[in-house]
């Protein structure tokens, strides 16, 4: 999955020499909390809510408020941008993007091609779209997760019964992460399963895996087992 594929574009932009003000009226005005800043059509910043509010604060502390709206009018947003900010190009997987804006503790990046033009923007809203698309929970039905031996067909055995009985799998995907040497953990989510025949299916499940949870979203059950 690539970002350009999931990036928010035509990207909403301001001038380096537009006012807090402009700032603060385009993203109340498209619901945004990230502005890529330009000048000369080049990207040269990065301007979010965090940082208007920022500059409000440590600038207006003892200000009346008419003072205040004549600050923002006049400060400019090349004033208080993030320079040479960190960006991502189209072809970036996903993955790589959210490692990216968590590396270096950002809500977003802009996207610039190999032409060094900027084409859209990746935000944590963004990644967030992906997450629900790929888990397949907008579809609803039920995710089954397991605790399974990292071996050859583990996973098969899995999905050959869920689709015994009746299940069509939505999404699959498995980590390693915080499980025990030789096993990884599975999250499989299912629409159409026979729910007349639930508790036979989560039988057959326990001879082939540890089932750690079913969490049905069609009729807001869930069963957590708590297993270390």
């Amino acid at each position: 999955m690539l970002v350009k594929n999931w990036m928010s574009a035509p990207v909403v932009t301001i001038d380096a020499n537009d006012s807090m003000e402009r700032s603060i009226e385009l993203m109340k005005e498209h619901c945004i909390k990230t502005l890529p800043v330009m000048k000369n059509d080049r990207l040269v910043g990065i301007v979010t809510d965090r940082d208007l509010k920022r500059a409000s604060a440590s600038d207006a502390t003892s200000l009346a408020v008419y003072e205040l709206f004549n600050l923002l009018a006049k400060v400019k947003i090349k004033k208080i941008m993030t320079k040479d900010p960190v960006t991502v190009c189209p072809d970036f997987t996903i993955e790589e993007a959210a490692n990216l804006l968590r590396k270096n503790k950002i809500s977003g990046a802009p996207v610039v091609n190999g032409q060094n033009r900027l084409v859209g923007i990746v935000t944590k809203e963004d990644l967030f779209k992906v997450l629900s698309s790929i888990t397949g929970v907008d579809q609803r039905g039920i995710q089954f997760a397991f605790r399974v031996e990292d071996r050859p067909k583990a996973v098969m055995q899995l999905t050959d019964i869920i689709r015994k009985y009746e299940g069509h799998v939505v999404s699959l995907y498995s980590t390693c992460e915080g499980v025990p040497e030789g096993y990884r953990h599975v999250f499989i989510r299912a629409y159409r399963v026979n729910r007349e025949e639930l508790d036979r299916l989560k039988e057959d499940l326990e001879e082939k895996a540890t089932v750690l949870y079913m969490i049905d979203h069609r009729l807001s059950t869930r069963v957590v087992h708590n297993i270390n």
